[in-house]
Formats: structure tokens, C-alpha cells, sequence
């Protein structure tokens, strides 16, 4: 019976497996992922209206890319549910990496302009750190179309392949992904230094969320070429951890960077002012060059004070003898 009901629905048993329950589990995730993420999409478009501060709010639209690149991840897991034919195989080549890219792009984007100021200095506008994270993730999206192009011009080939020789192929694939974490993480690092607090706190969400999609990929990669073939479990396991990793990311990157700004920007739109986050200590030499022409101003005033107290006392007794 288990049998037959497998071969009535295909391709797509594992959408209502209740003995593999691992299909309905990361359906029902990446479902709740989907309405959350379209809550946040709205819940920024509402706060938008409202920031007052020109560094935060340069960088929203690039955070609102990056939900909708969120969005595309969870949508994409339904594409790892249902198995591999001719129409899930270009979808899955395709929009993992490509999502993924754009994901990362958006937050190297953020952190670029955050090691600007977190040293004091200004901001980029929000249409150069737009187009960095469109720019920086236009590579993988031509990789990607690449691939795709060769598959449907070559008949589906991924149907003579053997299991191991995909997954070779998926991984190979994502190489610039793998490239864009490293490259995130490092100058996610660097936002640690300088005189502005308030601006680490991003660079501290960026990089946490980072490094756990670091773990999470390093999981699944060696699952995907290794573990699986190591406990006899492939090409069963192979679709269930790719889509673990996918749905598992998507939600890291909810929880861990777009909840905690989400709050950050709710708070900066409660006070009556923009945020303290241009208002941090200068450099030291802007500091000393500041209070010398203080001081020379109030030389200059004392000096002004003065003469005009001996111009007065001077003159006085000649009023006096006029009158």
C-alpha cells in the first residue's frame, strides 16, 4: 500500500509522506517563513516613512532586496520537496545560488558602509550601496545561467548522472556563494573597529548571522558529498539536507539580522530625534583642531572685551566735560 500510494503522486509524495514526515515539517516551516517574511516586507515599508536619520535610512532599501531574496528562499524549498525532474532540476540550479548571492551581496553591502561609520565618517547613499549588492551578486546569476543553459540544451543531462556527480555539480556551482560568506564575514570583522558604538551593534549582527550560515553550509556540504555516502543513505538524504539547510538559513537570517534591525529601527522611530548614530566621538584630531579654534575664539572675544572696555573708559571724561 505504501508503495502504491508513492507511485499515484509522483514526484510530488514526499509534499503528503506521513511515514517521511521531513517533506510536511519543512513545508509547513518554510510556509510559516513565507507569511513572516511578508509581515516584515510590510512592517519596513511602514518604518520607512518614519526614520528621520539619512545613515539608517540609506541602507533600507538594500535590507528590503534582501527580505525579498528571504522570500525567494522559501518558496525555493518547495522546489527540493517535490524530487528532481526537467522542471525542478533549472529551478534549483538556478535560484539556490542566485538567492543566496543576493542574500550575502545585501549584507556585504551593509557592512561596507558600516566600516565608513563606525570611523565617523558618511554614508554612502542608498543608491550606491543598492547597487553594490546588486553588482557584487551579478556574477553567480551569470554562473547560474550558464549551467541551466547547458542542462536544457543538452536534453536534461542530469538524468545519465549519478548522485554523487550532482551533488559535485551543486556544490561546484556555489563556489562564488561560498566566496561572498568569506568575503562578508571578514569585513563583517572589521566594522569592530572605531570610535562609533552605535553603529557596532550592526556589524555584530551581520557577523553572527554570518558565521552560523558558515556552520550551517559546512553541515550540509560535508553531509551532501561525504555523510551520505559514508552511512548509505544516498541520494535519499540528499534532497531532505539541502532543503534543512535552506529552509534553517532562511530563518538565521530572519532571526538573527532582520528581527534585531527591525527593532533597532522601531526604537530610533519612538524618539522625537534621529538616532544617536552620527552623534560618536570624533578622531583625535579633529577633537584638538575643534578645541584650538575654541580657544582662539575665545581669546579673540577677550581681547574684543577688553579693548572696548579702554575705549570706553577713555572716552568718558571728555562726555563728561562736554556736557
Amino acid at each position: 500500500m505504501y508503495e502504491d500510494c508513492k507511485e499515484s503522486t509522483g514526484d510530488y509524495y514526499f509534499l503528503c509522506d506521513t511515514e517521511g514526515a521531513w517533506g510536511i515539517v519543512l513545508e509547513s516551516l518554510a510556509a510559516v517563513g513565507i507569511v513572516v517574511t511578508v509581515m516584515l516586507l510590510l512592517a519596513f515599508l511602514f518604518l520607512m516613512r518614519r526614520v528621520q536619520d539619512c545613515a539608517h535610512w540609506n541602507v533600507l532599501p538594500t535590507q528590503f532586496l534582501f527580505l525579498l531574496g528571504v522570500l525567494g528562499l522559501f518558496g525555493l524549498a518547495f522546489a527540493f520537496i517535490i524530487q528532481l525532474n526537467q522542471q525542478t532540476a533549472p529551478i534549483r540550479y538556478f535560484l539556490f545560488g542566485v538567492l543566496f548571492a543576493l542574500c550575502f551581496s545585501c549584507l556585504l553591502a551593509h557592512a561596507s558602509n558600516l566600516v565608513k561609520l563606525v570611523r565617523g565618517r558618511a554614508s554612502f547613499s542608498w543608491t550606491t550601496i543598492l547597487c553594490i549588492a546588486i553588482g557584487v551578486s551579478l556574477l553567480q546569476t551569470i554562473i547560474a545561467i550558464e549551467y541551466v543553459t547547458l542542462i536544457m540544451t543538452r536534453g536534461g543531462m542530469f538524468v545519465h548522472m549519478t548522485p554523487y556527480q550532482l551533488n559535485v555539480d551543486f556544490v561546484v556551482l556555489l563556489v562564488y556563494v561560498l566566496f561572498l560568506m568569506a568575503l562578508t564575514f571578514f569585513v563583517s570583522k572589521t566594522t569592530f573597529c572605531g570610535p562609533c558604538e552605535n553603529w557596532k551593534q550592526h556589524g555584530r549582527l551581520i557577523f553572527v548571522t554570518v558565521l552560523v550560515s558558515i556552520i550551517i553550509w559546512v553541515v550540509w556540504i560535508s553531509m551532501l558529498m561525504r555523510g551520505n555516502t559514508q552511512l548509505q543513505r544516498q541520494p535519499q538524504w540528499d534532497d531532505p539536507v539541502i532543503c534543512i539547510a535552506l529552509v534553517t538559513n532562511a530563518w538565521v537570517f530572519l532571526l538573527l539580522y532582520i528581527v534585531p534591525e527591525l527593532c533597532i529601527l522601531y526604537r530610533s522611530c519612538q524618539q522625537d530625534c534621529p538616532l544617536p548614530g552620527n552623534a560618536c566621538p570624533l578622531p583625535t584630531y579633529q577633537r584638538s583642531f575643534r578645541a584650538e579654534n575654541q580657544e582662539l575664539s575665545r581669546a579673540r572675544d577677550s581681547d574684543g572685551a577688553e579693548e572696548d572696555v579702554a575705549l570706553t573708559a577713555y572716552g568718558s571724561p571728555h562726555s563728561a566735560a562736554d556736557c
